[in-house]
This record gives C-alpha cells, structure tokens and sequence, in this order.
C-alpha cells in the first residue's frame, strides 16, 4: 500500500510568508495589547513566525478557514509559555556577572591590609581617612566630630592619603598593570 501526498499538504515557503504576513498586523495588535510592550510584542510575533514555519509543510495556515484564529492561538500558547515559564526567556542585561564566593577571604585580606596602612599613619592623619573616606562625612562634619578646622582635617586627610599611596606603591605585588590609586 503506496501512500500518496497532494500538494494542498504541503506549503511552499512564499505561500506561507504570504499567509503570515496577511495576518500580521492584526496579530501584532492583538500581541501588542496583551504584552503592554512592543518590543515583547515584536518577540512574541517574530517566535509565533518561527514555531509555525517550522509546521508549514506539515500543517497548511494558508487553507486554515481562520488563519488569523490559528496563527493567534500559537502566539497565546506562546505567551501562556513564557507567564508559565518564566525563566526560559533570554535575559538581557547591562551588569557584569557577580564573582563568585571566595568565602570572604578577599574582604578580609583588604580589611587586615587597610588596618595595616591606617596604623602607619598618626591618630589624627588616621581619623581623618577613616571619617572621610570609609564613614563618608565631609571634612566640615567630621571636623566637629574631631573638634578641629575643617582645613586642619583637609590636609591631615590628604597627608594620611599620601602616606598610603606610597606605601601601596612600594608594597603591592604587580596588579597585572592595573594601577592601585
């Protein structure tokens, strides 16, 4: 028993790309209202394309009586895809990756390392870096906390910045030409 195919089975490319784009427009609204977005609307029409080209030769959209009814239940199925499924979407984004863990280790080697630099400097040069530079303040405020000029803790600041600098400068192994500063 020989099984015999007619050409209303199958659709050519051309004859599909016609009876998609047919139904295009009205598609896209539709899309367009139940995604809120265009662009989501542009990527659900363009995957709603894909998945029914993929059937063309097997399932013929330009003989559908309702191609627009058949092309918009493959996109609802689609949507209803991606609401279910969330995590099959593609993800853009514009941040790097996080590091991985090291266990803490690297903040508590720059923890021991800054302690290390503030202790070479005196109390005062020390203060100032600390309420500037790792609280925040500015030199006003954290000349009230010290009780002295704002300009006193300005260059006590920038000579504790000085000290430290050179001290990076001559001790820090090679950072791979990454300047410390």
């Amino acid at each position: 028993m020989t099984s015999t195919t007619t050409v209303t089975d199958h659709m050519t490319p051309a004859e599909f790309d016609e009876a998609f784009t047919a139904v295009m427009p009205r598609l896209r609204r539709r899309l367009l209202v139940l995604t809120g977005n265009p662009h989501d609307a542009d990527d659900l029409l363009q995957e709603t394309y894909l998945r029914l080209s993929r059937r063309a030769r097997a399932r013929t959209l330009a003989r559908q009586q309702q191609p627009y009814a058949y092309t918009c239940a493959a996109a609802l199925n689609l949507l209803r895809d991606l609401w279910r499924h969330p995590s099959r979407q593609e993800r853009c984004t514009d941040r790097l990756p996080e590091r991985s863990w090291d266990g803490g280790f690297a903040t508590r080697e720059a923890e021991t390392v800054t302690t290390a630099l503030l202790r070479e400097l005196s109390p005062k040069e020390a203060a100032a870096v600390i309420l500037v530079d790792i609280e925040g303040l500015t030199h006003d405020m954290a000349g009230e906390r010290l009780g002295a000029h704002r300009g006193t803790v300005q260059r006590n600041r920038m000579r504790g910045l000085a000290k430290i600098r050179s001290a990076l400068d001559t001790n820090v192994p090679d950072m791979g030409g990454v300047p410390v500063r």
